[in-house]
């Protein structure tokens, strides 16, 4: 039961999908740490859900409509919440300003250039990419389901053995708090899934999105001295962009 409500509490952190509030009752703040595992899980039940739109849109519109509204689900589902934090982050760190200049820059709520560009880049690209592995023949209900699992699980890279580069914020609720065993059950459970869903093929896709996001982890920590959940959120975003792009690697 315990388990349960932690997932429902993820569910509800990580989504705009509606969870009562006594359904995670008994679940503090505090504790939120320990929810890491069921990240994985909350990227199935979004995975699921995308995976319906395209199963239910592309036998009547084709494979580019129904890949754009996969794209408008997957908004939906966040709430733009990791997009959001896409683009404070390329405003942020791709400026050439100091660390605390970074951070404001990241903090402010209105979107700059980079911000802007990285948005529209990260939504063509992601519409392109699902219409194309529809054109070369691959499994996408499959893959449609198991992206957001990987973009879920690879927060948890960001998170294990890093500073929060601020002083206050939701991200302190997970950086630097994840413990190593809730960390490798993590990663277990994403491959696990990755592997099951989405076949044998799919795991040399996962391989490189985490050395990917190993690389990233590094490049923020260099710039602003650990992560935010800006930096989380930019993270689940690129990292499901580069698993799709390399599950079209031939």
């Amino acid at each position: 039961m315990a388990f349960g409500r932690q997932f429902l509490a993820m569910l509800q952190f990580l989504t705009r999908i509606p969870v009562k509030e006594r359904w995670c009752d008994g679940v503090d703040l505090k504790e939120y740490s320990r929810g890491i595992v069921c990240f994985p899980l909350v990227g199935l039940v979004m995975g699921l859900l995308t995976a319906l739109v395209w199963w239910t849109v592309m036998p009547h519109v084709g494979a580019l409509v129904a890949a754009i509204a996969v794209v408008i689900a997957h908004i939906m589902l966040t709430g733009g919440l990791h997009l959001d934090g896409l683009a404070d982050s390329c405003d942020g760190l791709f400026s050439v300003r100091s660390r605390e200049r970074i951070l404001e820059i990241m903090r402010d709520s209105r979107i700059g250039t980079n911000g802007a560009l990285a948005l529209i880049v990260a939504v063509v690209l992601r519409t392109a990419l699902i219409y194309q592995m529809s054109a070369d023949g691959l499994p996408v209900l499959a893959l449609l389901i198991v992206t957001p699992v990987v973009g879920r699980g690879m927060m948890a890279v960001m998170m294990y053995r890093q500073a929060y580069a601020r002083e206050s914020g939701m991200g302190n609720l997970f950086i630097g708090k994840i413990s190593e065993g809730r960390f490798g059950v993590t990663l277990l459970l994403m491959a696990a899934l990755v592997l099951f869903i989405g076949g044998l093929s799919s795991l040399f896709a996962l391989l490189v999105t985490l050395l990917f996001v190993f690389g990233f982890r590094r490049f923020v920590a260099s710039r602003i001295g650990g992560q935010t959940g800006d930096t989380l959120g930019a993270a689940c975003e690129l990292s499901e962009l580069v698993f799709l792009f390399f599950l079209l690697w031939h």
